[in-house]
């Protein structure tokens, strides 16, 4: 059996519902809280990669208001720069993310990631 993880804000509701929702399945997950422990690049890469997502976008708080202050929105903003912006302002990834083995989903709803556990 794979280490489960779970890249958790301790302050998001949909966090703690997640968090908790594994905790009722009897799952102990390494709890990443990720505003405390910045990611680095080459980790969310390797995040993104487990999601069942096309574009980074898609991995990203896109409400926030630095990913309107930074311009993120924009049609010349690389993968590559949206993927710099999560490490500089760790609030813009989208949350909670669950991680086991190579596969990994968003906990929006907190049931979706009961398809990879």
């Amino acid at each position: 059996m794979s280490l489960i993880s779970i890249l958790h804000n301790p302050r998001c509701s949909k966090s703690r519902q997640t968090l908790a929702l594994l905790q009722e399945k009897g799952i102990e997950p390494e709890v990443i809280e990720y505003l405390k422990t910045p990611l680095s690049t080459q980790a969310l890469k390797g995040v993104f990669g487990k999601l069942n997502v096309e574009q980074v976008r898609e991995m990203m708080r896109t409400k926030e208001a630095a990913y309107k202050e930074l311009n993120l929105g924009a049609e010349t903003v690389t993968d590559d720069m949206l993927f710099e912006a999560m490490v500089k302002e760790p609030k813009l990834i989208e949350r909670p993310v669950v991680i086991n083995g190579d596969s990994a989903r968003i906990g929006r709803p907190p049931e979706a990631v009961l398809e990879i556990v």
